[in-house]
Parts: C-alpha cells; structure tokens; sequence
C-alpha cells in the first residue's frame, strides 16, 4: 500500500474517467446538486481508439445531457440514411426518430470527449486532469473512496459515497475492486482496422454505408473535419500484429470489397491505419457497496453494432439519475446500484447476443442473404433491421416465427437444387439460439453474482 497521503479531501461521488460514461454520469449528478470530482489520466483534448458512430439513440443521448449543441458544431454532417449491401442486394432506410432525433453522427473521438468534459464542468463537476487513481479506499467491504496522483506526483486521498469506475475496458477500478474477469464473455471472429480519408464525395455525405463481401465487412461514415471514417472487420487473424500488419490488412481487405474501394476512389488517406485485435464482448460485475462501473468498464460489445457511446452516455445517466437521491444512505444506495446494474443486463443481453451473431467473421448465410433479398422490396423488414441498431426494435422481432418460415421458405427455394446449405444453416441458428437462450437464464438472468469483491 502507498504512503498514507497527506491530503484528504471529500466529495460525494469520485468518477474515474471523464469520456462518454463518466461525464455523462458527472453532469447529471452535479445537476442535481452534488459535489462531483472527475478524474482522468488524459489531458484533454484528447484522442482515444474507437470507432465513433453515433445512431440517432447517442444523439438524442448528447441532447439530454445538454452537449449536441457542441457535438454539432465540430461540423459532423448528419447521416440521415443507412445503407447495406451484400450478395447482390442494397437496402437503403431512414433512421427511425428517438428523442425527436431522426440522424445518425460520426463524431471524432477528440472533439466529443472534449466537449463532453466541457458539458459536465459547466454542469458544476470538478474534473481534474492528469490524475492517476492508485487505490481504492475500504472500510471493510465498503468502497469509500479513492488515492491518486495528479500532476505533482503529490498523493491524494479523495472520500465520497460512491465511486463511479468509468475507465473503459482496462478499468483500474474494475481492477482494484476485483471483478476485472468478466463472468460472461466472448470472442470476437473479426479484427478492427480503420482509418480517416479526405472525402472527396458530397453524394455521400449524408449516408451511413455498410458492405458485406465474402467474410470482410467494411463500413464508410462521413465525419466531422471534411474526413471519413473507412473501417474494414475482416476475420480475426492469429498472433500479435507486427510493424506493418495493420497496413497491410487494411489495404487488403479494402481490395477484397470493390465496392469499398470504389467509394474511396479520389479520397486521400489521413493519418495512420489503427487497429483493434483480439476483440472480446462481456459482462463484469458492474455494482458493489460504494462502486458502480457504466460503460465498457462493466459491459462491452464488438464495434460491429456501433452501440458503446449509446450505451455508455444512457447508462452513465440512468445511474446518476437513479442514484442521486440516495446518496446519503448507504442502504439504499447498495440497492440502487445494483438494481441499475440489473437493468442494464437485462436491457444489454439481446442486443449482446445479436452483436456476437455480426462477429462471426464468418459469410454471409443463406438466411442472411434471404433477409437481405427481401428487405430490398419490404419496407417493414429494412425498418426493423435499421431500429435494431438504433434501440427502438428488437433483434427478436427480426426473426418471428412467421418470418422465420417466410425467409426459410425463400432460402430453400433458391437453393432447391442443393438445400443442404440451408439446412445446416437451419440447425445452426438453431443451436445457437439455443446457446444464447440457456446463457440469458444464466449467466445473463439478471442478477450477476458476487465474486471476487475486495474485502480490503
């Protein structure tokens, strides 16, 4: 353990981490009256890796907590239509509208981080910079606050009713309260390369593009900056990448998607291939007596489904909202925390399975292809395809029973001259349903249990 430090100082809620779930969580408690102390190892402006895409949810997000105005004068266009194409067939859809929010941004994350970090100080948060968490604080099995070092290397020791670890996926407080092991988890079949281009193109400046070719998914989204956030999910490669990999798979994943390639033509590269390997989704213990983890601390999906900003900002304020009125007995806040943890596994788990389907790395099957086929002349269905990935419809409203038949039935009709394809494609999505419904009454019930909590 530290020295003891020689500065003691209190508030009523710490939050480590000032990005998306952290000041989200900041602003809304120092709105409602409390005294909140951010700390972030960053100083901000400040870059961080992460793909940026924000569906109309995230936006109507940023406009609860006050920060769109800033968001939108970074001068990301607003994408007001989705695209997908795969196996010869292209749906074009609007976004559905959530919160009077119809479009969707893609939002560098060193302007919205900023901005976000300026929306809770104005809300009356004290987010300190440069500050580097080292211990939690206990009293007996109660967190009661954290020791740190800021700028001056100078120990201290901060005090308050709860502690918000918002810290992202390598969460030192996930660490420090002994739940860094996630007890559900699973890995991703795709690897993540992207990079920015000078868009050349104004035709699609205001459009949200996906490709499917082969195994390799690719995605073009118009940022802020002029820029475009190109981003390629070919299967996962084995072993550590070597100077150079990044590069070189990008490029040859891009070649494998023509129609990638082609949206590119005239745009010019900006900056340096980044990438994300060895991608995992999971569940951690997310709540404890005195601790709460929001955002990719306690849960974190592939980047496939784009929904960590959303869920991060939604979350981080459901658990300010829920927990302010309570912070002043400890009681009750133990309850509400892990109610909110509770809720957000329950509201997570479907979109959680849905998001580890898209991650196979894997082709497309014969049911994909199915879906696709017929969304391209059924509204209802690019609809529902469109709201899953915005929040307003769920993934099993995709696939009734009805629907099932009717894409099943289409399948088998293309493939009649070797429906064995189908069929295994058939018992396929059955066993992993299977899978997924016996994980969701497990592991995924609702109520994540207690493990490997500090006792300190």
């Amino acid at each position: 353990m530290a020295d003891f430090p020689a500065t003691v100082e209190q508030a009523d809620v710490v939050v480590v981490g000032a990005r998306c779930a952290g000041s989200a969580t900041a602003a809304t408690l120092a709105r409602a009256g409390h005294r909140v102390v951010v700390l972030d190892s960053a100083r901000f402006p400040s870059d961080t890796l992460s793909t940026h895409l924000l569906w109309p949810a995230a936006v109507s997000e940023l406009s609860r907590l006050g920060a769109l105005d800033a968001v939108s004068e970074l001068g990301a266009p607003p994408l007001t239509h989705a695209f997908a194409a795969g196996s010869g067939h292209t749906i074009v859809t609007p976004f559905p509208e959530v919160g009077g929010i119809d479009y969707t941004l893609c939002v560098r994350r060193t302007g919205l981080d900023h901005a976000l970090v300026a929306t809770a100080t104005d809300a009356g948060a004290e987010v300190r910079q440069r500050c580097r968490v080292t211990e939690l604080v206990w009293d007996g099995a109660r967190c009661i606050g954290v020791r740190y070092s800021g700028p001056e290397e100078r120990p201290v020791e901060l005090r308050a009713a709860l502690v918000v670890g918002a810290d992202g996926r390598r969460s030192t407080v996930a660490r420090l309260a002994g739940v860094e092991t996630p007890y559900e988890a699973e890995t991703s079949g795709r690897d993540c390369y992207f990079a920015y281009w000078r868009d050349n193109s104004t035709e699609w400046r205001s459009t949200a593009a996906q490709w499917r070719v082969g195994a390799d998914l690719g995605t073009a989204f118009p940022c802020d900056d002029g820029l475009l956030l190109c981003l390629v999910q070919p299967p996962a490669a084995t072993g550590r990448l070597r100077p150079g990999d990044a590069e070189r798979r990008y490029a040859a994943a891009l070649d494998r998607i023509p129609p990638l390639r082609e949206r590119l033509r005239g745009c010019e590269q900006v900056g340096r291939v980044r990438a994300a390997t060895g991608i995992v989704s999971y569940f951690r213990r997310s709540s404890g007596p005195g601790w709460a983890l929001p955002g990719d601390s306690g849960h974190f999906k592939d980047p496939v489904t784009a929904q960590g900003i959303r869920d991060a900002l939604h979350y981080g304020r459901l658990l300010a909202e829920e927990v302010a009125p309570v912070l002043d007995d400890p009681v009750r806040l133990d309850h509400t925390v892990a109610v909110w943890e509770q809720r957000r596994l329950r509201e997570c788990r479907e979109i959680y399975h849905w998001t580890n389907r898209l991650a196979r790395g894997t082709a497309m099957s014969p049911l994909e292809v199915e879906l696709y086929r017929a969304a391209t002349t059924d509204p209802e269905l690019a609809a529902v395809t469109t709201g899953i990935f915005s929040r307003t419809r769920r993934p099993a409203e995709l696939y009734t029973p009805a629907r099932m038949a009717r894409l099943t039935a289409g399948a088998l009709w293309r493939h009649r001259r070797d429906p064995g394809p189908v069929f295994r494609d058939i018992a396929h999505e059955v066993a992993v349903t299977a899978r997924e419904f016996r994980t969701s009454c497990t592991t995924l019930r609702g109520a994540p249990p207690v493990t490997g909590v500090s006792t300190v």
